[in-house]
Formats: C-alpha cells, structure tokens, sequence
C-alpha cells in the first residue's frame, strides 16, 4: 500500500464473489490479504470451453485498501415439478383420439356459428337497402285507358319516374311505321315498340342527361326536351339532338282490353 498524503483513502476497490454450484456453510469465511490462491483455470476439452471449479474454501484478494465482500447464492432452491401439467404425463382415462374429437368439435360448433352470424349480418344489410312498402305498393300502376283520349299522352308517376301513354291517331301510327330504319340514329321499328300500334307506353326521361320531354312537342311531333333540344318522334325513337339512346320501354301488360297495368 502507498501511504502518501490521503491518496491511501482514494485507492480502494470493492470484490464480489458468487458461488454458483456449490452449497456454503452457515457462517462466511474471512478471507485474508495473505491467503490467496490462483483463480482457476480454463480448460479445453473436446473443443468445449470448461471451467475447473476449486473444490474447497476459495480466497480473494484485490488491491491497496481493499474491502473485501463474499455471497453465496442459494444453490437449495427446489425447482417447481410441472410434468403432473403435461399432457404427456397427464394421468387420466381419456384417449388421444378422445380428445382430439373434443377439439374438433368446438372448432366446428365455433364455425357454424360464426357462419350463421355472418349470414345474419349480410341478409339485415341487404334488406335494409330494399325499397320501402311505398316504393313497393308503386312497383305496378295500373291505367284505365277509356281516361286517354286518341291524339293526346298522358303523364303518369311510376316508380319515382314520368310515364308518357299516347293514345296514338291513325295518321301518326303509318307515319311511324314508314319510317326507314337507315334514318335512325337509334334504329328500332315501330313494332318492336309497341304491343298495339295504337298505344304507345315510354318513360319520360330523356336519354341525354334525365331532363323530362313535352308531349306532342318537337319536329317530329312527338316529344321534345327543351333543356338540350333533342326531339323525338311519336314511337319514342330519337330523331334530332344530342341524346344518343330511345326512350325506354317498360314492361307492361293488357290486362284487358280497357285497362294496362305498367311493371
């Protein structure tokens, strides 16, 4: 030790020692500066790094002034047994197979469920874009056609939409049936229109851009949209004007010969 001033009290360490694989007696041995044996060595052998591991009572020592500390730890802690928890090991009645059914079982008991809720979850989102009970009680209308004078169209609503019925002269009817099909920008034939030739059954919507025609109106005397000037003739067929289709035809039936119902 260098005695020189208080630079004695400066130079000081502290050793900790723990002992891993063997068990200690009740009281800690003092180690002495003087007793001190060589740290044990290592070992190689068949290419594994080994410790050799002292055998008795082991002293330390380190530096000027040292303060020397020896724990030991616990080495008697008993380890928890888990293997009563294993299923290997498990002691009981039940077979792998048992098991494994059980297993199935709940999977696909989980399955059907999840199946149905699913179900469940897509009819509820379906329905409830279904049309309401009013939509519904207008899906067919149903027109007393002795209320149609000849020469003149009707407008009616169906489903939300303008529904033109013309109770169509017998002038118009062979005009309409002469027309070549050449002329047409959406050729379709006047029979291909209309179930009898005096009853002409379109929605008034015009194909361009949804704006609603006037009956009996336009170049062709059939019906003409005011907003982008395109005229139809008196079978619905577009003759002049931007809008590139028909009028369309719904579906309807006579149900007599005094009544049409329309969808």
């Amino acid at each position: 030790m260098i005695k020189t001033g208080n630079f004695s009290k400066l130079i000081k360490s502290t050793s900790q020692v723990v002992s891993n694989s063997y068990k200690t007696s009740n009281k800690a041995a003092v180690i002495g500066k003087k007793d001190v044996t060589q740290p044990p060595t290592l070992l190689l052998t068949n290419g594994n790094l080994a410790k050799s591991l002292p055998t008795g009572n082991f002293y330390v020592c380190s530096g000027p002034g040292v303060t020397t500390q020896v724990r030991f730890a616990h080495t008697d802690i008993n380890v928890p047994d888990w293997s009563s928890y294993r299923r290997q090991d498990k002691k009981s009645t039940e077979s792998e197979d048992t098991r494994k059914n059980f297993t199935y079982l709940i999977a696909g008991a989980g399955t059907v469920g999840g199946a149905y809720a699913a179900k469940s979850v897509v009819t509820h989102f379906i329905s409830s874009m279904s049309a309401s009970a009013d939509v519904l009680a207008m899906a067919k209308i149903e027109v007393k056609l002795s209320d149609i004078p000849e020469g003149k169209s009707v407008t009616f609503k169906w489903r939300g939409k303008p529904l033109f019925i013309r109770h169509r002269t017998g002038s118009e009817i062979s005009t309409e049936q002469g027309v070549p099909l050449s002329q047409l920008r959406d050729p379709e034939s006047d029979s291909q229109r209309t179930q009898k030739p005096e009853w002409l059954v379109v929605i008034g919507v015009c194909t361009h851009l949804g704006c609603v025609p006037i009956a009996n109106a336009g170049d062709f005397g059939g019906y003409y949209c005011p907003c982008h000037g395109s005229h139809y003739d008196a079978s619905g067929r577009i003759r002049k004007g931007p809008a590139p289709l028909n009028l369309e035809v719904p579906t309807y039936v006579f149900a007599d010969d005094g009544s049409l119902v329309v969808g």
